[in-house]
């Protein structure tokens, strides 16, 4: 009989002390999805370029804005898979809306989950021109570029992780 109050004040004695840390997880999920886009993308390590490009092309306060948003997020390894030399051209000033073009692609009006992004095939982004959805056996992937990482939640809307930068369609002058 004692070795069973014992035990049961012991595990007793397990669950205060780490009611603590589920709460403070609780608590890290609900301010995770109060943050807007920006600053989802700015607190993770893998979005830094992308988080440089949003400020370069002026677009902070409209993906910081009501929305709702979805952003394909491409990370960092994405746009250092770009040509070289093409990230420092499309940041110059004189190329503010070619960025803006190239952001706005990544983004689409309305909050799709990855349940609904998947019966999607071909949905208008921002910036006007479509992209191409396709469910392979490795997953979703948009206009070729496989989704690592699906519905990271932000007040403003939602992002999926992408490991490839998605290049526009080139406009007829």
């Amino acid at each position: 009989m004692n070795n069973i109050f014992t035990f049961f004040r012991r595990t007793a004695m397990l669950w205060l002390l780490c009611l603590p840390t589920l709460a403070l997880a609780d608590h890290h999920e609900q301010t995770q999805a109060e943050k807007n886009l920006v600053q989802v993308a700015a607190n993770n390590d893998d979005f830094q370029t992308l988080v440089m490009a949003i400020k370069a092309a002026d677009l902070t306060e409209t993906l910081e804005g009501k929305g709702p948003f979805t952003v394909l997020a491409p990370t960092d390894e994405a746009f250092a898979k770009l040509p070289e030399g093409t990230l420092a051209e499309l940041l110059k000033p004189e190329n503010k809306e070619k960025l803006q073009a190239l952001l706005t692609y990544h983004v689409l009006p309305g909050a799709i989950s990855s349940k609904e992004v998947s019966k999607l095939k071909l949905p208008a982004t921002v910036q006007g021109d479509t992209l191409k959805i396709e469910n392979t056996d490795d997953g979703v992937t948009i206009n070729g570029a496989k989704v690592l990482i699906a519905d990271l939640p932000a007040s403003n809307g939602i992002i999926h992780v992408i490991d490839t930068v998605l290049i526009p369609p080139q406009k007829a002058e």
